[in-house]
């Protein structure tokens, strides 16, 4: 049985316990709902790939409760040091590389000698990571491939019975994963967009490059970084984009003004507010997909969203759920 937990003290010594442990803990951060396992444990860190089913080849993000920490374990940067203290805590996940003497399973980072990390501005995430003393290893907790959670009662939907608690903080603020920047070349390469917008970046930083970093997007056939599988956050129906209008045997989510005759509808933002679409869009593909599937629906019809701002961190999660699994390229936008 899955553990539910409150964020009080005796929930958080609980969790963190567990997690000091070697046992997986579900837990909010600002972005999505983490599985997390203690970093330094390659037992702890198997048992995560085994929970979600998720492939060996794609590493880990690791959470610290403050950029010391993070920076102990890898190779600051100039960059980085100033995009930590522009971002953090906050949805940025930097890679570097690895000290020589870093802790953490290399099943974590999938054998590379670089580490994903971020801080997390979460308070409940923060005193749960302060308590356990270590980095916590934590994608989102769900099946692999499957919509991302913001709820606990996402989490258990998917995963109880195979992990040993979820801590539930409500839920998440953002709505979509932190933005991951690749820091190992000679300028920073956006892997993922997510919580932390390019623009802002840039104002930081200056130039972001965009697409495969200098490494290569794989080394070995291990990915660089979390968030690059070509298919990914999928419902089990079908999700068709750029569509101004739904089928009659269709659901629709909807951006802005939405026109009739969708046999569901999910709104993100009947204002057009991308911060407010971001936090809904998991949330509304799963309940989309659930109407749908009991109401016998084709599929799920998704309205443009503008291609600037957390909108691309929107757009790149769209594109991944309308990519059948198993397929090596996403379709056409």
């Amino acid at each position: 049985m899955t553990e539910f937990l409150f964020p009080d003290a005796a929930g958080l010594v609980r969790a963190a316990g567990l997690l000091r442990g070697g046992r997986l803990v579900a837990f909010a951060t600002e972005t999505v709902y983490g599985l997390g396992a203690d970093a330094t444990s390659g037992r702890a860190v198997a048992a995560i790939f085994a929970a979600k089913g998720r492939p060996h080849f794609n590493p880990l993000i690791c959470h610290y409760s403050d950029a010391a920490a993070a920076f102990a374990h890898v190779e600051p940067t100039p960059t980085a040091c100033r995009l930590a203290e522009a971002f953090w805590p906050g949805p940025l996940t930097l890679v570097l590389y690895r000290r020589s003497a870093c802790p953490v399973a290399p099943l974590a980072g999938a054998g590379l000698e670089t580490l994903a990390v971020r801080v997390p501005a979460h308070r409940d995430a923060l005193a749960l990571l302060r308590a356990v003393g270590r980095p916590v290893a934590a994608p989102s907790a769900n099946r692999s491939g499957d919509v991302s959670p913001t709820t606990a009662a996402h989490v258990l939907a998917g995963l109880s019975g195979r992990i040993d608690a979820v801590l539930d903080s409500g839920p998440c603020q953002v709505g979509v994963e932190s933005t991951v920047l690749d820091l190992t070349g000679a300028q920073p390469v956006l892997l993922r967009p997510g919580g932390v917008t390019r623009e802002a970046i840039v104002d930081v930083v200056g130039a972001v490059d965009r697409g495969i970093p200098s490494a290569g997007f794989q080394e070995a056939g291990i990915l660089r970084s979390p968030g690059l599988l070509v298919s990914h956050y999928a419902p089990s129906l079908p999700v068709r984009l750029q569509a101004h209008e739904a089928a009659a045997n269709e659901a629709l989510l909807a951006f802005g003004p939405a026109p009739g005759g969708a046999a569901a509808m999910f709104q993100l933002s009947e204002a057009g507010d991308l911060a407010e679409a971001a936090a809904n869009l998991f949330a509304g593909l799963r309940a989309l997909d659930e109407q749908g599937r009991r109401l016998g629906l084709c599929g799920i019809a998704v309205m443009p969203v503008p291609e600037q701002g957390l909108g691309l961190a929107i757009n790149d999660r769209l594109l991944r759920a309308a990519t059948p699994r198993g397929s090596s390229a996403p379709p056409a936008p």
